[in-house]
């Protein structure tokens, strides 16, 4: 069974930094990607990465601002979150692909972590 747990979310000022990680179980390699939720809103694409971490892709409203990045010989995912804005606050979720390429569809992941909170405040 996978598992994906996500950490290092909480509270953070409005330009202030954070990184989320994501520890997959078992150590496949597959394509991953972070998607977040704000209340009341739907689950939107905000990066993902290939397998082997060579292709990335972003969401308009993080591209500059956020960097995804893997390390698979620890089977984790992170996410660099730089000058973050309020409107970043959301609950971030880790996703998994069954294959290896990088989607921006919420639909073509079979994975999904538990969440982590990030609020940011002004």
């Amino acid at each position: 069974q996978v598992q994906l747990v996500e950490s290092g979310g909480g509270l953070a000022q409005v330009g202030d930094s954070l990184r989320l990680s994501c520890r997959k179980s078992p150590r496949t390699f597959t394509g991953m990607g972070w998607f977040r939720q704000a209340p009341g809103k739907e689950r939107e694409f905000v990066a993902a990465i290939t397998w082997d971490g060579r292709g990335t892709s972003y969401a308009d409203s993080v591209k500059g601002r956020f960097t995804i990045s893997r390390d698979n010989a620890e089977s984790t995912v992170y996410l660099q979150m730089n000058s973050l804005k309020p409107e970043d606050t959301a609950v971030y979720y880790c996703a998994a692909v069954r294959g290896l390429s990088a989607s921006r569809t919420p639909g073509e992941y079979t994975y999904w972590g538990q969440g982590t909170q990030v609020t940011v405040s002004s």
